[in-house]
């Protein structure tokens, strides 16, 4: 059947119109907003997306827990310290998908729900941005140390790398007088509990900082978790800074080497 020029050009024009968004689409980058519903909750979160992001690849994928002065319901104050502003100073040094969930106050990561909360926020990340499971990196400040040690422990082989920054095994007695609860989550003070925790980590590789004049938590957690990774892991390193205070991880996370060292991981090629 032959169909004139004239009729057949309203068609093309359609098909075109139609057609175009899908060449036009381009996947949002930057930091994004993400919502979660874990054991029935709804929980707000961040994620950042590199700007030469692509679905054709694999991406090295950070989940970062944040420290106690961050945690609400907001999904928005999570990137105002530590991971978020390094990337805001400089995205071309941390070429990765950045999971960054927020913990409800009064609560913290080594938590068990709050545990689930992060590992969930992780698994919709690396499947919505192609996250790479065997570049999948763990690092947190403060109280997000704490749970980078404890979700360590709890999932090994799950991470290639650690980054902990002024975090440890034993909660500080100021956190443990405002929150009793969390006394029973909380090992004895005995140099068995820092070997038994990096026994159920394994051989990782784990770079820890610490602020030697660190008034909230004790530079001795760093150092005690040190000397106990070196003892299971053959890739440990340690940085204090002499007159630094509880903020270590601004240092930390603008050390040149410290985010080429992190993506040279993989749990493909790290010593069993």
């Amino acid at each position: 059947m032959h169909v004139s020029p004239r009729r057949l050009l309203p068609f093309l024009m359609l098909s075109q119109l139609v057609a175009a968004p899908a060449y036009a689409r381009k996947h949002d980058t930057g930091f994004l907003d993400r919502t979660i519903n874990v054991q029935g909750t709804n929980y707000k979160y961040q994620v950042f997306v590199p700007d030469d992001w692509n679905s054709h690849q694999k991406w090295p994928i950070i989940l970062f827990l944040h420290g106690t002065g961050e945690r609400g319901d907001d999904g928005l104050l999570e990137t105002d310290v530590g991971i978020g502003p390094a990337i805001r100073n400089g995205r071309s040094r941390i070429p990765a998908i950045v999971v960054m969930p927020q913990c409800p106050k009064n609560l913290w990561w080594i938590n068990p729900p709050m545990q689930d909360l992060a590992m969930a926020t992780l698994e919709a990340a690396t499947k919505e941005f192609d996250g790479d499971v065997q570049r999948t990196y763990l690092t947190g400040l403060s109280m997000g140390g704490y749970g980078c040690w404890r979700l360590a422990e709890k999932y090994p082989g799950r991470f290639a790398a650690l980054i902990v920054i002024c975090g440890g095994i034993r909660l500080p007695a100021r956190a443990l007088k405002a929150y009793p609860y969390i006394a029973k989550l909380t090992p004895p003070d005995d140099p068995k509990s820092y070997s038994d925790a990096a026994a159920k980590i394994g051989n990782v590789p784990v770079w820890i900082f610490h602020g030697a004049d660190d008034d909230i938590v004790p530079v001795t957690e760093s150092q005690r978790m040190y000397a106990a990774m070196k003892q299971v892991s053959t890739d440990v390193h340690y940085t204090e800074y002499p007159g630094v205070g509880h903020q270590s991880w601004v240092k930390a996370y603008d050390e040149p080497k410290l985010f080429p060292w992190l993506f040279s991981k993989s749990l493909a090629t790290n010593p069993k």
